[in-house]
């Protein structure tokens, strides 16, 4: 799966191909940190002075590292998509195998950071289900009234919950309709976009 980098962040990535090997390291090294225990301005304000640059082009810089590690490791991106997708970068190709070995080097690292910071809600772990119809009763012999029971343990912080619902063929299909729609809108670009803005 390619990362599609939209131009605002090409543009930040843009200064860190002018650095050299060990600058990058560096950033990649600065980028992880700050995911583990939060960005620290004195941290910009020293690489700023050292490589005689505006302050706010290095955040940007270490911010738009910071974005491709965390979305290509959160989504998995095998290396050979990794490669591709930073092609369009303008690094060197040095500079692309040296960013691709830190980010196959610090994939599970970040991975766990993620995993770290995400919010445990409760989440699926199983779904018990069974079909009743009704064929017929005492004022109506020819009827068919079928009925979906469905039994669904979840997990919270390790704490097994058990849900009991029911409900009908036609509003279960267009429960499915509803969630396939709601997963398919988070796909679109738009959605992507209003993520991404709210992760920064």
């Amino acid at each position: 799966m390619l990362l599609i980098l939209d131009d605002e962040h090409k543009e930040h990535l843009s200064f860190l191909a002018n650095v050299d090997s060990a600058v990058l390291q560096e950033f990649c090294k600065i980028a992880v940190e700050f995911m583990r225990k939060g960005i620290n301005q004195k941290v910009y304000l020293n690489a700023a002075q050292k490589l005689n640059e505006d302050a706010d082009t290095v955040r940007h810089g270490v911010e738009g590292l910071m974005y491709l590690l965390t979305e290509s490791a959160r989504l998995m991106v095998s290396d050979l998509d990794f490669q591709d997708s930073i092609a369009v970068l303008g690094f060197s190709e040095d500079l692309r195998k040296e960013l691709l070995a830190l980010y196959t080097e610090r994939r599970t690292e970040i991975r766990t950071i993620l995993a770290e910071m995400a919010m445990d809600l409760p989440h699926y772990h199983n779904l018990e289900w069974r079909l009743d119809v009704e064929l017929a009763s005492r004022s109506l012999r020819h009827q068919t009234i079928p009925t979906v029971l469905m039994k669904l343990h979840t997990k919270d912080y390790g704490k097994d919950e058990v849900h009991t619902l029911q409900t009908d063929p036609v509003n279960l299909v267009h429960l499915t309709q509803a969630l396939e729609g709601a997963l398919a809108e988070v796909k679109t670009q738009h959605c992507r976009r209003i993520i991404r803005n709210i992760n920064k």
